[in-house]
């Protein structure tokens, strides 16, 4: 019997998810003011509630809902993340999960989240294993993660496997967490670079070429290139931005739906020099670390492989993770299989075949997973450096040009008087 089914509560089901949430206010017996949030079918079973617990309530009236949305934020991979390590601390300590489902709705603040946990217990308490009531919301909880929980119901250490999870989704939001930073930050610098250009030539430069009118001379060439520009952007402004915002939308929607789009782009990427080798390193360490916790769990090496494959983030290498699985299910050992592909680094090919002799191969992987993952990180801090001076330089050409530009008029008529 798995470690859920022991804490599944026999009495009937209470779906107190569909309780209303009131907001209370009261003193207690030593006029102490107290107050608080409780779900209750309505406000006189709370205010009755209440005064058992020896609180007299002054104020018992409906939650409000938030302004903006009253579905909450998202939930996002640390949410689940979080909840996985709540969970497990609790159920290490001796807590149901049933329990500390109720307890982690209570303490979460994003409605979403808590309406998840709150539906995940009720099916718990309907019979449901804990895989079976996740299965329900793929979504949220991706395969590699449902996979992980049964293989941890079945061998009777749930508490433990989750705990990994937790670990492992933590590692893995940090990684992405670099690689954003990698990328986000040159990105927002370009794109002030260009709405700073934009604003100079539909507004500034105007103003310089009303000027320029009253001189009577031949303008400079760069100046007469910046004014053009300008003339084009005063008239045709809306066409540049909606031209952009094309850009950007299609190049969205060609990456969602386009698997061939997203295979050239992912091979692309991984042939940019610098940001390449991050991308090639964060696949290793995604690979090695998600196939470590799953073959750590129990799961089966080609379901584990089949499982993996989607967690890679990069189609060059989900594709080989997927050959890797073809050739294991044939009989090949991992080391052999990774070779094939011819994309990953002898290193790993020779750490995987120690850990395979050794019959230590999830503990190597973890290992792989380490050295990679601080691989990236070095990686970026040293991308950080880099780009610094460049882009001052990318922000000093494109602003100091024009200012150039609207200035050499002025020096070459100064220099004539």
């Amino acid at each position: 019997m798995s470690a859920t089914r022991i804490a599944t509560k026999p009495n009937p089901v209470r779906r107190t998810d569909a309780l209303p949430v009131f907001t209370w206010q009261g003193t207690d017996k030593r006029g102490k003011v107290m107050k608080g949030e409780q779900q209750a079918k309505n406000a006189n079973a709370l205010r009755a509630e209440l005064r058992k617990q020896g609180i007299q309530p002054r104020v018992v009236k409906p939650k409000g809902k938030p302004l903006f949305g009253a579905a909450g934020k998202r939930i996002t991979p640390l949410d689940i993340a979080i909840f996985s390590r709540q969970i497990a601390t609790m159920m290490k300590s001796g807590v149901p999960i049933v329990g500390a489902m109720e307890i982690i709705a209570n303490g979460n603040k994003n409605p979403r989240m808590t309406k998840l946990v709150n539906t995940v217990r009720a099916d718990i308490e309907s019979g449901s294993s804990l895989y079976e009531a996740l299965n329900k919301h793929p979504v949220q909880f991706d395969e590699l993660y449902r996979n992980l929980v049964r293989a941890g119901e079945s061998a009777g250490v749930l508490e433990t496997v989750l705990d990994t999870v937790a670990t492992y989704k933590e590692n893995l939001e940090a990684l992405k967490g670099k690689i954003k930073k990698a990328m986000f930050y040159p990105a927002m610098v370009v794109a002030v670079a260009l709405i700073v250009s934009s604003i100079l030539l539909v507004f500034v430069v105007p103003q310089f070429e009303e000027v320029f009118k009253g001189f009577g001379a031949d303008l400079p060439a760069f100046t007469k290139l910046i004014i053009s520009m300008s003339d084009f952007m005063v008239a045709y402004w809306w066409l540049v931005f909606g031209a952009v915002a094309g850009t950007i939308a299609s190049f969205i929607m060609a990456k969602k739906r386009s698997v061939a789009f997203s295979r050239f782009l992912d091979r692309m990427t991984l042939k940019v020099p610098v940001v390449g080798q991050i991308m090639h390193n964060s696949a290793i360490a995604r690979f090695s670390r998600t196939l470590a916790v799953t073959f750590k769990a129990g799961v089966p090496l080609v379901e584990a492989l089949e499982t993996v494959a989607g967690a890679t983030g990069n189609i060059v290498y989900e594709d080989a993770v997927r050959q890797i699985r073809d050739d294991v299910s044939v009989g090949y050992p991992v080391n052999v299989a990774m070779k094939q592909v011819n994309i990953f680094p002898h290193m790993v090919t020779q750490m995987t075949a120690i850990g395979e002799e050794a019959g230590a191969l999830d503990t190597m992987l973890f290992k792989v997973a380490e050295f990679y993952e601080q691989e990236v990180n070095n990686a970026v801090d040293a991308l950080a450096s880099l780009l610094e001076p460049l882009i001052m330089v990318f922000l000093g050409v494109i602003v100091g040009g024009m200012v150039i530009a609207m200035y050499l008029p002025i020096f070459k008529l100064a220099a004539v008087v």
